[in-house]
């Protein structure tokens, strides 16, 4: 399936858009629970899908995705809290597995440092660590002493649609230095703790090839840290569709490619080896939707400027990395001319404010249906590092989240209020 082109849109996921707008107000996120799970589903074959919750944490989300399975990496303090508010448990359950696999973690704590408050959660609450430096190995013995860890080793080579979301080589700051992994592993027998699992990511937006890279340089990696090893992830970065003509990734050939890796190494180790995907944008970018209202319309010497209620303040993937995103319109009328050039904008007062934008900066144009003051402009596959980057900027209140599933809308955020943006402020 591709993306498709901008277009006139009256439903998402059989609700009415000028309904949810009315009922619930703009700017408005909108998530379809039925894609979530299709996309779930999708990656079936894997052991473990372990979903990045930085892409999409609203408990609503959280709480789906767990009902199909899918188990949870967490990166902060308030990560953990919200998989534990969403119904996960803290560690995994000490019965035997009937697959004869080392049971999963349903939390995970992944991160290249540990703040004061992560480390007590995680030794208070038993969960899991995925350690990015070597210095979180002996902050965790000495408040965990003996405790399995997973290392996010870096493999000295990355990739992404933009060097910002490039998460190896040189150039990143996440994950250990491959060439150090020697060294690290005398550090944790040092402390105490066992490598039971290892991770890679280079990085989103990918290609099948360049992921298909990770596998090779993870199986030497793993070779090194040798027979304590039980789990290994493949990362993320599986590319979705957001420009016309962009296709989803081979997914059984990607599978079948680490499949064949973790046997190398389970006949290697003699013992079963857990194999983990973590998506993030893959599970919720396609179900998530912008609804937002026009508001003005002007020209610009010869250019035409679309103005919406929502900003960088509620989307920001356009002014962060020049994404592009579809977009269709939900007129208040039928009769509507043929399409037409326009820059969309928001309300900020801030030039950067373009939700059509190439990498730079450089405002861009975008074929739509003729707009008028009224009508709702909807932003697709917003589903990913859509309202968890959302911020306050001009004192904007955050927007809120619906659900809809079966065809009925639930709201699972209410919109923020002029009275929480000024809470715990004083004069």
């Amino acid at each position: 399936m591709t993306a498709h082109h901008e277009a006139i849109r009256h439903t998402i996921a059989g609700a009415s858009v000028r309904h949810l707008a009315e009922t619930f107000g703009t700017p408005l996120y909108v998530y379809d629970a039925e894609m979530i799970r299709r996309r779930c589903r999708d990656l079936a074959a894997w052991d473990t899908v372990r979903f990045a919750q930085k892409a999409c944490s609203n408990l609503a989300v959280l709480n789906l995705v767990r009902q199909e399975g899918v188990v949870v990496d967490a990166v902060s303090t308030g990560e953990i809290q919200r998989a534990l508010a969403a119904g996960y448990t803290p560690h995994a359950s000490r019965e035997s597995k009937a697959d004869g696999l080392p049971p999963v973690h349903p939390i995970v704590y992944t991160a290249d440092i540990f703040d004061r408050d992560s480390l007590d959660a995680v030794a208070r609450l038993g969960i899991h660590v995925n350690c990015g430096s070597s210095d979180m190995i002996e902050q965790l013995a000495e408040r965990v002493p003996g405790a399995n860890i997973t290392l996010r080793v870096n493999p000295g080579f990355g990739h992404g649609h933009s060097q910002k979301t490039n998460t190896g080589g040189e150039g990143s700051k996440h994950g250990i230095w491959h060439e150090e992994i020697p060294e690290v592993l005398r550090r944790a027998e040092w402390a105490g703790l066992a490598v039971s699992g290892l991770h890679m990511h280079i990085g989103s937006g990918t290609d099948l090839a360049h992921l298909a890279e990770v596998a090779g340089a993870l199986e030497r990696v793993a070779i090194e840290i040798g027979r304590s090893l039980t789990m290994i992830s493949a990362g993320g970065g599986l590319p979705v569709p957001y420009k016309p003509g962009e296709e989803h990734a081979d997914l059984s050939g990607y599978f079948t490619l680490w499949d064949a890796t973790r046997k190398r190494l389970e006949d290697r180790f003699s013992h079963r080896i857990r194999l983990e995907i973590e998506p993030g944008r893959y599970l919720t970018a396609e179900a998530g939707f912008l609804v937002t209202e026009v508001r003005a319309i002007k020209h610009q010497g010869s250019r035409k400027y679309v103005l919406v209620d929502a900003g960088f303040n509620t989307l920001a993937r356009p002014v962060l990395y020049g994404s592009y995103h579809p977009m269709s319109l939900a007129p208040a009328t039928d009769m509507r001319a043929e399409p037409e050039e326009v820059a969309v904008g928001g309300p900020l007062c801030e030039s950067g404010d373009i939700f059509t934008q190439a990498d730079g900066g450089f405002v861009a144009t975008r074929a739509l249906p003729r707009a008028a003051v009224g009508d709702f402009l909807v932003i697709e596959i917003a589903g990913a590092y859509g309202f968890v980057m959302a911020s306050n900027y001009n004192s904007k209140p955050l927007p809120a989240e619906i659900l809809v599933d079966g065809g009925q809308p639930r709201l699972v955020r209410a919109r923020q209020t002029p009275d929480d943006l000024i809470r715990g402020e004083t004069v």
